[in-house]
């Protein structure tokens, strides 16, 4: 189950949804709009795009409440893999007009290389390493705070795991076990296919 976000508030939030409370959805909107933003920014490389996704998202979650299940997992999982699947959709629109673009004759085809369709391997590629870093984004969003802290004075701030537990408080064998566990977590972010971010199992569609 995702830090900060306990059985009980995820099933209070369901709830208070299916009641159509608009208070709920702006909680819930302050609570995960950057991790769905964040998400959709690393797949689609667009901020533009990203924005559309994370108001779509929000707008879904709005209108189908009882998609979720408490059961099977927690709200921030299921919104992050309802942003998942928005980029997903997204990506594959942009290519299949760029194709459609491309084979279209006259004055309105595209002629910009930047622009230009991929094929389909360099497609399920492309998916394959943004789906990776989305992943790593959500892993390090969810990882024990003690974790990701210690990961933050390391990767950001560049301290070396002495200054790392004297920032924390910490003994340094402690410092090292929190690095080398936040480590484990970021890694398997490459393990799992595409298909399996996050865990499956969250209702409909968007």
């Amino acid at each position: 189950m995702a830090y900060g976000a306990p059985p009980r508030w995820d099933r209070r939030m369901q709830q208070r949804l299916a009641r159509g409370e608009a208070a709920a959805l702006g909680e819930l909107y302050d609570r995960f709009a950057a991790l769905v933003h964040s998400q959709a920014h690393r797949m689609l490389d667009d901020d533009a795009a990203a924005n559309i996704v994370t108001r779509e998202v929000f707008t879904h979650v709005w209108e189908n409440p009882d998609a979720y299940d408490p059961r099977l997992g927690s709200m921030r999982s299921w919104v992050a893999r309802l942003a998942h699947r928005r980029s997903v959709a997204r990506l594959r629109s942009e290519e299949r007009e760029a194709y459609e673009d491309a084979e279209r004759p006259g004055p309105g085809a595209r002629s910009d290389p930047d622009h230009a369709p991929s094929d389909a391997s360099t497609l399920d590629e492309r998916l394959r390493r943004a789906t990776a870093a989305a992943r790593a984004d959500y892993i390090a969003a969810t990882m024990p705070e003690p974790l990701r802290a210690a990961l933050e004075l390391a990767y950001i701030q560049r301290r070396d795991y002495r200054q790392a537990a004297a920032d924390l408080g910490v003994t340094e064998i402690e410092a090292r076990r929190r690095l080398r566990l936040g480590l484990q977590l970021l890694s398997s972010a490459n393990l799992a296919p595409v298909d399996g971010f996050p865990p499956p199992g969250y209702g409909r569609a968007l």
